[in-house]
């Protein structure tokens, strides 16, 4: 089996692969994946791969039948060496403030935002590709508390909270009520 490389048309960087059986018909990958994809669904499928090569590549490697939350967690600290955000330690003069008005040797991890979206797309892409809900890993209790914990640390670090954004309830509106008649005297008809 050949494999093509086809470039997405709405971004000359993301790149996919097609396979091409002997018979020249072509596949997409395993994923359902229509030709006109939301930006969301060609995310989460990127992010799904990437899961599975990291897999691949885990030493020993490991199946997707066995994977738990806990290699979630080792994926999510893998990531981080590629994260651009900058959390300042409790020890830097900067620990609290949002906007530094220096730089600082503090890491550069992965925002907490991203690795919630993230979590929520390898969460409905597992269940995608197989998997039973009751044992998605991404929704294992450990990654809830490693997230929860990553925004409190961010949270503390850059001097901003992350609060859940209330929705905004339409106000209700009352209806006017009319007066009702006067019942009919006893004995009219």
């Amino acid at each position: 089996m050949d494999s093509i490389r086809e470039t997405d048309s709405s971004n000359s960087e993301n790149v996919s692969l097609i396979n091409v059986s002997n018979n020249g018909g072509t596949s997409l990958p395993s994923s359902s994946s229509s030709p006109t994809a939301s930006r969301y669904e060609n995310q989460k499928r990127r992010d799904w791969n990437t899961f599975v090569q990291y897999l691949k590549n885990h030493r020993p490697p490991l199946s997707l039948s066995r994977c738990s939350g806990a290699h979630v967690l080792e994926f999510l600290r893998y990531l981080d060496q590629f994260g651009k955000t900058k959390v300042h330690t409790p020890i830097c003069p900067f620990y609290g403030h949002p906007n530094p008005p220096a730089p600082c040797p503090c890491p550069l991890r992965q925002a907490w935002g991203s690795l919630d979206a993230l979590i929520g797309r390898l969460r409905a892409a597992f269940e995608e590709n197989g998997g039973k809900p009751e044992v998605n890993p991404f929704g294992a209790r450990a990654v809830r508390l490693y997230l929860r914990e990553v925004r409190d640390l961010q949270s503390k670090a850059r001097g901003i909270s992350y609060e859940k954004k209330k929705r905004k309830r339409p106000p209700t509106q009352q209806i006017p009520t009319l007066p009702m008649p006067p019942p009919p005297p006893p004995g009219a008809s």
